[in-house]
């Protein structure tokens, strides 16, 4: 077989932190598949072929890119970040393992990308510089009890924790709800990050206790990063830095 898949992840938005190994897939590549403002990141060119598709349709998605590639086209699948993370990856090998055998020869690799998440924590210092997890917010692939017992179970190990797809416009009952939560195990002063479109020009960080944090902080554009109880600020000149440090007393 001559096609391949690579699955690949743009970053968080600016184009100078797209990785080499993805720069030179796109640059091979024959299609592009992806949810439509991720593709429309990819220049035209003569030769590539752009597949622009929905948000909810990831497995038919990635079910056409297997099937480009084992006619022979060299296909990336672009997601924004890492496609590992919430992302393309995983429904590729969902469909991988659902279809046909002969699928499990084609040639597929996995090629990172900065995560918003990261991308967020760098802006603002080093929030995740100890212990940390990272938590999807919404509720569309699983229910929000399960998303309540992980907030819960977080909080109660004092993890910091970065939060994805906090609110959208259907849903903005869900991050109000997980406000409520960390006031419950929390205390007050405990540090939020609110990091908006990072590497674009709509940026914009905040950083407030949780007593301050309100449900109109965030969007599906929005990375919150959550503390832990020993995350500090350091007031500067400039923007504050806030971060967690590497070890813990016993």
């Amino acid at each position: 077989m001559t096609g391949w898949v690579r699955i690949a992840g743009l970053g968080p938005g600016d184009d100078a932190l797209v990785t080499p190994d993805v720069q030179a897939a796109i640059a091979e590549a024959t299609d592009i598949v992806g949810y439509i403002p991720y593709v429309r990141r990819i220049a035209p060119r003569d030769g590539l072929r752009l597949h622009e598709s929905d948000n909810r349709v990831e497995i038919d998605r990635a079910k056409h890119a297997l099937e480009m590639a084992e006619a022979g086209r060299r296909v990336v699948v672009v997601s924004s970040g890492d496609p590992g993370v919430f992302a393309m990856a995983s429904a590729v090998f969902e469909a991988l393992e659902a279809g046909p055998k002969t699928w499990r020869d084609l040639d597929i690799a996995v090629l990172p990308g900065i995560t918003a998440m990261l991308a967020a924590a760098a802006r603002a210092g080093a929030p995740l510089g100890h212990d940390f997890c990272a938590i999807n917010l919404s509720d569309n692939l699983k229910p929000f009890a399960l998303i309540e017992k992980r907030l819960r179970l977080a909080a109660e190990a004092d993890f910091a924790m970065a939060f994805y797809n906090p609110r959208s416009a259907s849903r903005p009952e869900g991050f109000a709800r997980t406000l409520e939560i960390l006031r419950e195990c929390c205390e007050p002063e405990r540090l939020i990050l609110f990091a908006r479109a990072v590497s674009t020009p709509e940026e914009a960080l905040h950083v407030v206790p949780l007593a301050d944090a309100t449900p109109e902080m965030a969007d599906m554009r929005t990375v919150v990063i959550v503390g832990s109880s020993a995350t500090r600020q350091i007031a500067r000149n400039g923007s504050p830095l806030i971060y967690t440090p590497r070890s813990v007393p016993a």
